[in-house]
């Protein structure tokens, strides 16, 4: 185990018994030891700083450490210092933080309809169809390296650490303003536009500030159950309408308005989630002249649109001349990287300051150097540089992905080439045990994520997402053919 440089170690000793002092100092590390403070491998401080704290001669110090030493406790290494030993005599007993007595235990415990949190991808799987992330081997990293290495090099860097604005660093928020007048047909101000730790958080802020209990909110279904849950924490109702290969049903939106009162609805009219359909022109009109005939708000959560394989992209719905107002949410993390946590979300100034006074209770600020960062790569057209090479890389794999699954799955699903996004929906003519589909390609190294959790009811929908942004045409290949393989002896 490596050395361990501990903060300065605060020692307290209540003396008590008849024994040598060095012997109480001995039996108090000891027990440092053993309880898991002082952890195998740590440095232990030096015999005079110790001496300062317990308020004892240096000699006695060194006389518990020489006791120490010849119990196994410790070991002391030359020019290096005294560590605690890799190898102890007895196994450190832990004392965890014990659970809450059965009384008090309610405000501790998960609401019961949360989901559990998506698990991360681990090490284990070598292929992971993904639910549509991009590769991360394709990050701009040097560019980002240098970003930084340029703000720190500013006379004036010390202005950068203290506190922010709540709606984000107007440097990048100026910057998206001009990405999306430009990129994306919406022309507003800064003022309009709130950074946040990607578009989950934006859209909780905005289900928490457009809603109130009670409120209805349709969604689609299937459709992005994180969004949900948002909205459930709201107290909003849910009520969800069908989406098909055209994308969101707008006579089931109408049909529902002309019963209930409709609050808000929640749509990814680019590439739908999880089926990743366009929504077609017609239906986006209509959508929007249901939008202004009935007075609810759209919630467009536009989260990859710098990823569309056609000749043109569709503007997004925020693009039009609307009598409603429109929540429009995006992110760069799907662009950059998914640990570089940068979303947001657009909407009337009234809005973003109320949810800026939100952000502040529960986030008083983004990363400020990040999001400086950002918005220098921005600025000199290095992230435009990144989305065009991705585009590449990611529109040749969009073919590779249709080929394999033609090659391998033809007689077994629907196959429709996404207009743009980072994933295949594959529905499939034949139901499929997919539990047992995905234990057994587990066992091959092959992740497939559970396609269930985007049912509103909770039905199987009897198809599969998979991500092939992230994959090379290897990788892709390989998670097929064991997909074709698993298949087949089911």
């Amino acid at each position: 185990m490596g050395q361990l440089r501990p903060w300065v170690l605060n020692l307290s000793l209540n003396w008590e018994g008849k024994q040598p002092v060095y012997l109480q100092v001995a039996d108090y590390l000891r027990d440092e030891i053993r309880r898991g403070r002082l952890a195998p491998g740590s440095t232990l401080p030096g015999s005079r700083r110790v001496a300062d704290q317990l308020s004892v001669n240096r000699k006695t110090v060194v006389m518990a450490y020489e006791q120490l030493l010849a119990e196994g406790w410790i070991v002391s290494r030359d020019k290096s210092g005294t560590f605690v030993s890799d190898q102890l005599p007895q196994p450190p007993v832990l004392f965890p933080m014990p659970e809450p007595a059965a009384a008090i235990q309610a405000p501790f415990q998960r609401p019961p309809d949360l989901p559990d949190p998506t698990p991360s991808v681990g090490l284990a799987p070598s292929i992971v169809f993904t639910y549509g992330v991009p590769d991360v081997r394709l990050a701009p990293l040097d560019q980002l390296a240098q970003a930084h290495r340029r703000i720190f090099n500013q006379k004036a860097r010390w202005r950068l650490m203290g506190y922010g604005s709540e709606q984000g660093d107007e440097r990048l928020r100026q910057a998206l303003t001009t990405m999306l007048a430009l990129h994306r047909g919406i022309r507003i101000t800064a003022d309009q536009i709130l950074i946040t730790r990607g578009s989950q958080m934006a859209l909780y802020l905005t289900a928490m500030t457009l809603l109130q209990p009670g409120d209805v909110i349709l969604v689609e279904n299937p459709g992005y159950a994180p969004a949900w849950e948002a909205f459930r924490q709201a107290g909003a109702r849910l009520i969800p309408v069908r989406v098909d290969e055209a994308g969101l049903v707008v006579e089931q939106v109408q049909a529902i308005c002309q019963r209930e009162r409709v609050k808000a609805l929640l749509v990814t009219p680019q590439h739908q989630f999880p089926t990743t359909v366009t929504l077609k022109a017609d239906r986006r009109l209509a959508l929007l002249a249901l939008s202004a005939q009935y007075g609810f708000t759209l919630i467009e959560d536009d989260y990859d649109h710098d990823f569309h394989y056609g000749l043109k992209s569709p503007l997004p719905l925020a693009s039009y001349e609307t009598a409603q107002p429109i929540v429009y949410i995006g992110s760069l993390s799907k662009l950059i990287a998914p640990a570089v946590r940068i979303g947001f979300m657009v909407g009337p100034p009234s809005l973003i300051r109320s949810v800026a006074q939100l952000r502040a209770i529960i986030d008083r600020q983004g990363d400020v150097v990040l999001e400086q960062a950002v918005a220098g790569l921005m600025e000199t057209g290095e992230i435009q540089k990144h989305a065009r090479r991705a585009l590449s890389i990611y529109r040749q794999r969009h073919r590779v992905m249709a080929d394999l699954l033609h090659h391998y799955l033809a007689d077994r699903v629907i196959i429709r080439p996404p207009e743009g996004g980072l994933a295949y929906w594959i529905p499939f003519h034949q139901p499929v045990d997919f539990g047992l589909v995905r234990q057994h390609l587990a066992s091959q190294g092959v992740s497939l994520i559970d396609t269930n959790r985007f049912s509103f009811e909770g039905q199987p929908l009897n198809a599969l997402r998979l991500g092939f942004a992230s994959l090379t045409e290897p990788e892709m290949e390989q998670g097929i053919r064991a997909l074709k393989l698993t298949l087949d002896r089911q």
